[in-house]
């Protein structure tokens, strides 16, 4: 099992690496996840140079891919080179995620026609320009395809991949985890109530 998060230059920390923190609280037998770049790096908009740990042609084959966020995400959409690749993302086989201005990316791939979406208050008029819906709320999904708003909404997106993936239980067990101490009821409590009416019922692991 594949969940790749899409990383680019100017790249958001906090969208990718709490996805991939919370992601990696789950460990079974061929189960990997990575930062898919377009290039062997990239640097975060706080400076942060990460390498390559799949190709974006690789992201598009996993089972899971989360597009995550980052001050250059207009000029990701405006690369002829890039959005050819993504245009492989295909919800029909895979989870389809973005995080903050990702949902950009997915209203620029057609991914999010009829479907609303979360994101960012700097991302929310260019999304809104390209004809989505914004919702003023951290989650929504729809089938395949979630979107959230705001970088701690971020657990929320990686436990709905965990959720569809593997079930309730690993994705309880990763909140728990990451949750603050002495606050871990709760804060579990309030992810649950933004994720499970967007989880197929009962929640189990997708086939």
């Amino acid at each position: 099992m594949h969940i790749a998060i899409l990383t680019f230059e100017g790249y958001n920390e906090l969208d990718s690496l709490i996805a991939l923190g919370v992601l990696n609280r789950i460990k079974t037998d061929g189960r990997r996840v990575t930062l898919a770049t377009p290039s062997p790096r990239v640097t975060s908009m706080n400076g942060v140079v990460i390498e390559q740990m799949s190709t974006l042609e690789e992201a598009c084959a996993a089972d899971a891919v989360i597009v995550g966020s980052g001050i250059a995400t207009r000029e990701v959409v405006e690369d002829p080179a890039i959005m050819k690749v993504l245009r492989g993302l295909d919800p029909s086989r895979q989870l389809i995620a973005a995080q903050c201005s990702g949902a950009l990316v997915l209203a620029k791939l057609g991914l999010l026609n009829d479907i609303p979406a979360c994101t960012d208050l700097t991302t929310r008029p260019w999304v809104v320009a390209a004809g989505v819906e914004v919702l003023d709320q951290p989650f929504y999904a729809k089938d395949n395809i979630a979107t959230a708003g705001g970088c701690l909404a971020s657990p929320y997106l990686a436990a709905w991949v965990i959720a569809r993936l593997e079930g309730h239980d690993a994705a309880e067990s990763a909140l728990h985890y990451v949750a603050p101490v002495g606050e871990k009821e709760e804060y579990i409590e309030r992810a649950w109530r933004n994720i499970t009416p967007y989880l197929p019922s009962p929640v189990q692991a997708l086939a």
